[in-house]
């Protein structure tokens, strides 16, 4: 099962330049705040589907359920 880290760590990875604050008190569901330039004029289900398939297969598995917020530097 991936930890609160390891899915910070992969989001970071994956959308450069973002920094993602992730918990995840029981190890399957995770709460995530990140922040991306990339995020910038697109919407918000957009923003969201760009984080939600850096897990693509794992979610509804091993990661139960991930709940978002997603933002634009200020």
């Amino acid at each position: 099962m991936p930890s609160a880290d390891e899915l910070k760590q992969r989001i970071e990875a994956a959308l450069p330049g973002s920094t993602a604050e992730v918990s995840g008190p029981d190890g399957v569901h995770f709460e995530a705040v990140v922040t991306s330039a990339a995020f910038a004029g697109r919407s918000r289900i957009e923003q969201h589907r760009m984080v939600m398939d850096i897990f693509a297969g794992q979610l509804g598995g091993e990661i139960h359920a991930l709940s978002l917020k997603t933002k634009t530097p200020s």
